[in-house]
């Protein structure tokens, strides 16, 4: 049987050599930290709970998977009805006079008497915030839209709307279907900055 010898601290901050004794079948094994409890008890209450864990979680992602269908329903295009094009042809001078812009919902809110209007204030990427109301509230609940990126015309004169003034337009896509009219704000990826230009 061979002894080891293992470096032991002493208080004075130098080491002393202790001797430790193996037994031959045990110098080739290595000790590894488990994560295991050795109170089987634990480990039972600990399988409870991850199963707990596990069955929350799925009741939880049947909830979302039922809010995502109801939100991304899709539509039966034989209902769907939408207005003509133009027939009159515009030059591009006059509509490179439309400023579109990209801008990021800061806050929304409703508009106090009013059953259509909600209050945006928009980071249009300058300094100062755009207030913007758009008569969507029977498609939009307030919080539903903050933290959303969208477009907007930013250059169209203020228009006041229940004494407040409207400081551009925000774009939503409008249809008709079965019999009702259907609208969506149109809604851009997150990663596009606020300001970037819409040609």
């Amino acid at each position: 049987m061979e002894s080891k010898k293992l470096e032991k601290p002493r208080e004075n901050g130098t080491f002393s050599t202790v001797q430790g004794v193996m037994k031959p079948d045990e110098e080739g094994r290595r000790v590894f930290p488990t994560m295991k409890s050795l109170d089987p008890k634990k480990g039972e209450a600990k399988a409870e709970s991850k199963a707990a864990q596990t069955a929350e979680a799925a009741v939880s992602g049947q909830a979302e998977a039922a809010n995502m269908s109801v939100t991304s329903v899709q539509l039966d295009l034989s209902k769907v009805k939408v207005e003509p094009l133009f027939e009159d042809m515009v030059d591009f001078e006059t509509f490179s006079k439309s400023d579109f812009r990209v801008v990021k919902v800061e806050a929304c809110e409703a508009v106090p008497k009013s059953k259509k209007l909600l209050k945006f204030t928009l980071n249009d990427g300058t300094e100062r915030r755009r207030t913007i109301l758009s008569g969507i509230h029977e498609y939009y609940e307030p919080e539903q839209l903050v933290g959303k990126t969208c477009v907007a015309i930013t250059n169209l004169p203020p228009r006041k709307m229940m004494g407040i003034d409207s400081e551009g337009m925000l774009i939503s896509a409008v249809y008709e279907y079965d019999g009702r009219e259907g609208l969506n704000l149109l809604m851009l990826d997150d990663g596009i900055p606020a300001g970037a230009k819409l040609y």
